[in-house]
Parts: structure tokens; C-alpha cells; sequence
């Protein structure tokens, strides 16, 4: 169970780490490049789903890879969102971070299957 926790603990943080770099190195080429505003926010939802994808397949092991990616995959989003928020100084709920969180659970889900599998198929 702890090992399990651990597991989600580790990949929620790289999700949380790999996002915010993945944003710093966007706002360095929004600043040398004119880009329009509509730009970042798909963009940013991009970064979030790499970011848990990446996350999971270094840090989800063992069994039951679906439930902790579900978990991890939440978590992140949660964390991502409220940094964003106050990175931005605008934190604002709606329809919208469900379908953030419905995102990040699913990829979370997806890629904790596949974390999962790919470690047995190595052994």
C-alpha cells in the first residue's frame, strides 16, 4: 500500500515538475515570437496530458496500473490547475476544469495501463 501511494506521490510531482518546465520554456518562445493568445491555452492543456503521460511511464509499477494513474492523473491536474492559477492570479472554476480533470483522469488511467504492461513485458 505505502509502496502504492509512493508510486502516485512520485508521479503526480513529475507530472507537476514537467508541466511548469514545459510552460517556462513556452513563455520564453511567446516572448521572441508573436503568437496569438488563443495559442496558449491549448497548449498548456497539451503540456498537462504530455506531463502525466510522462509521470506515469517513469513512476507507475506493479499491478492495478489503471486506479493509480486514475489517481495520479487527477492529482496533477488538480495541482497544475492551482499553480496556473496563481502564477496568473486568476483561479476561476467552471465547466471547463471538469473537463480538465475528465481529461487528466483518462490520461492518467491510459498511460498507468500501459506503465504497467510495459514493465512486465521488460522483465
Amino acid at each position: 500500500m505505502r509502496k502504492n501511494i509512493f508510486q502516485v506521490v512520485k508521479a503526480s510531482a513529475a507530472a507537476v515538475i514537467i508541466s511548469l518546465l514545459f510552460v517556462l520554456v513556452f513563455t520564453l518562445i511567446i516572448q521572441f515570437c508573436s503568437l496569438s493568445v488563443g495559442v496558449i491555452k491549448p497548449v498548456n492543456q497539451v503540456f498537462k496530458i504530455l506531463s502525466i503521460i510522462a509521470g506515469g511511464l517513469i513512476f507507475i509499477r506493479g499491478e492495478k496500473g489503471w486506479i493509480k494513474g486514475a489517481v495520479y492523473g487527477l492529482i496533477a491536474v488538480i495541482i497544475t490547475y492551482l499553480l496556473y492559477g496563481l502564477i496568473a492570479h486568476s483561479l476561476s472554476v467552471s465547466w471547463k476544469f471538469a473537463l480538465e480533470i475528465l481529461l487528466g483522469v483518462v490520461a492518467g488511467t491510459v498511460t498507468g495501463i500501459i506503465a504497467v504492461n510495459i514493465r512486465r513485458r521488460v522483465r
